[in-house]
């Protein structure tokens, strides 16, 4: 058994008004994305980071920025590709988002089913909390997102 922990966070981004906020691969209807050159999913991205944490090789960083110069900036692509070196099975991934906005709780079930797709495995696999830490970050304020995603893997 081995277990890893991925995080990632991104800022609001009030003036793009043409990129959609995704989280989880899902897309929120906001009137705001997330600051980043890929689509800022900073679920996929904490995932991504949390496979890294088993596999020692860091996807998002210089592998996903090339990824993203060459137009791929969706990012389940940067999962799949950690998802490549991993070789062992996947048991169990837990996922705690901090924000204000948007409203995650609406979502989750969408959220999860989409995340259990991207990693071949079942959705009560799948766990995801969020909370709003009583406003003490700036994630809580919601000036952005931060997630932690633990994974473990047999």
């Amino acid at each position: 058994m081995k277990v890893a922990i991925g995080q990632d966070s991104h800022r609001i981004d009030h003036d793009n008004k043409e990129k959609q906020l995704m989280l989880g691969g899902i897309e929120f209807e906001e009137p705001y994305s997330l600051l980043g050159n890929s689509d800022a999913d900073v679920v996929l991205h904490a995932i991504t980071n949390a496979v890294s944490g088993i596999t020692c090789k860091n996807i998002i960083g210089e592998i996903a920025d090339n990824m993203c110069k060459n137009g791929i900036t969706n990012s389940e692509e940067y999962l799949k590709e950690a998802l490549k070196d991993l070789k062992e099975d996947i048991i169990h991934i837990s996922i705690a988002i901090e924000c204000l906005k948007p409203k995650i709780t609406p979502k989750i079930p969408a959220i999860r089913s989409n995340i259990a797709r991207i990693l071949n495995i079942k959705e009560n696999n799948v766990g995801i909390t969020a909370t709003t830490g009583e406003g003490l970050t700036e994630f809580g304020k919601g000036n952005g997102i931060s997630v932690f995603a633990c994974i473990t893997v047999k």
